[in-house]
Order: structure tokens, then sequence, then C-alpha cells
């Protein structure tokens, strides 16, 4: 892996070609700021890991894995390893089969450390609560499972979703979630090192709230054609918001970068 930016004379020492930098290296690389104020609230930081091919597509075949790399994967569990919660969207915990996040000894000190948890918790954004709650996501995960929906979620799924060990959080007045409630519910809990892995209608709710900090955006040297989505959508902002460039390194091809809020 090699780093392109920023190059100093302490970063050159990893810019070392081919050499696979350690899951140590990729945790220094990718802390979280200690922010004053991030767009979630004083202490609060809320990044996204997402993957595109060269020509936007954020998915193939309707998930995320047939674009991404192994370089890819191994960031993608770094950026767990660093966080307290992932937040994800229902469609995206469908399609993408997700599972409890799993401990890793490799990540055991660092999270004691930092008075995490042994894993990060999983909280689901779901409107509907139209969820399979007897998979593992939800009756075995190391900590519980949260569940971020309205106030006016049909009270029988709810009751589902607590029977099966999730724990419900509201986050909105109606049926859907508010994303800036969101953010601060999980803030509420603890959750201050924020990380969501989408999908893109929730990627584009964060961002049109104006609550996303970072974008770490893996650029995978493929094209696709098709019609999959880009990595956000939904509501479109009035006007777009500018990102800086934290970081930029690279591996087989594949650009992986780092952008935070101007």
């Amino acid at each position: 892996m090699r780093r392109l930016f920023p190059v100093t004379d302490e970063t050159a020492a990893q810019t070392r070609g081919d050499a696979e930098w350690s899951l140590a290296e990729l945790a220094d690389a990718y802390a979280y700021p200690e922010p004053e104020a991030g767009g979630g609230g004083p202490g609060v930081w809320l990044r996204a890991n997402m993957v595109s091919t060269l020509d936007g597509a954020g998915q193939h075949d309707g998930r995320s894995q047939p674009i991404s790399s192994a370089a890819d994967m191994r960031i993608f569990g770094t950026l767990r390893a660093l966080a307290d919660v992932v937040v994800v969207g229902a469609e995206t915990v469908r399609q993408e089969g997700y599972r409890p996040a799993r401990a890793r000894a490799e990540f055991a000190g660092m999270r004691e450390a930092a008075r995490q948890g042994p894993v990060p918790a999983i909280a689901v954004v779901s409107a509907s609560l139209d969820l399979d709650f007897s998979l593992p996501l939800f009756t075995a995960p190391l900590v519980p499972t949260l569940i971020l929906t309205g106030a006016a979620a049909a009270p029988d799924r709810t009751a589902a979703a607590e029977k099966a060990g999730a724990r419900v959080v509201v986050a909105g007045d109606g049926v859907g979630v508010e994303p800036a409630r969101a953010v601060q519910a999980l803030a509420g809990l603890g959750h201050t090192r924020l990380l969501t892995e989408g999908g893109p209608r929730l990627l584009g709710q964060l961002v049109a709230a104006g609550v996303l900090d970072e974008l770490c955006l893996t650029v995978a040297p493929m094209l696709t054609a098709g019609d999959a989505q880009r990595i956000a959508g939904g509501p479109s902002v009035g006007v777009p918001q500018r990102f800086g460039l934290v970081s930029l390194l690279e591996e087989e091809g594949f650009l992986f970068s780092r952008y935070g809020r101007s």
C-alpha cells in the first residue's frame, strides 16, 4: 500500500509500495479526530465508509462485495474496530446479509484503552421494522443490536424486535427516522464515534441533514455500466457541500480516500 497524500518525512516511511500495512498502521491512519463539534453536535463524529466503481456504481448485482478488494476489506474491518456503533439501513441489512460484529483479538487492547465494548453495536435504521428478527444479527450479537425507528412504528413489530433481544430507539416523531435525532439518540447512549456503511438512501438522508462529518470512499478500478445506484441517493441539498481531502492511499489500483467536512 502507498500513501499518496499527505506525504511528509513522517508519512514517507509508510509509503512502501506493495508492502501490506499492519492493522495498527491502518488504525492510526483512520483514527477518529477529536472534534470540538461535528455535524451531530459537540464530541460526536459521523463517518461513512463506501465503495464506488469508476463509473459511479455503488453496487453490482445489488451488493458491494463484487467491487471490493482484500485491502478494502482490511480497511472495512479497521473502521468497524474504531467505531462505537455501525449505522446501517434496513434494506442494506436485507441485501448484504448483515451479521453481528465479531470480536477481533488484534483490536481488543485498542478498544479497551478507548473504553469501548468488545465490538461496535449495529444500529439498523428502519421505519417499518420489516426485518427478520430470527437472524443472528438480532439473536446472537455480542452487544445488543439497536433499531432506530419513529415513534409511530407498529407496536407489534416493536414488540417482536424487543422479544428478539434488540433495543428499540425512537429517533423521530412519525413513522420515519430523523437523521439528526438518530445521531443525538446514539450519542445519548454513549456512542460518539459513529460509522455508517449505507445504503445509498440512508447516506443521502445523512448528507441532506448535514450530519455527515467524513466520507471514507474506496474507488474501485472497475467499470460496470448498468443502472446501479450511486453511493448516495434520496433528497438533494440546496448547495453542494464542500469536503476537504484528508488522506489518499493506493493498492493494486484501488484508491482509498478520506474526506472531512471543510
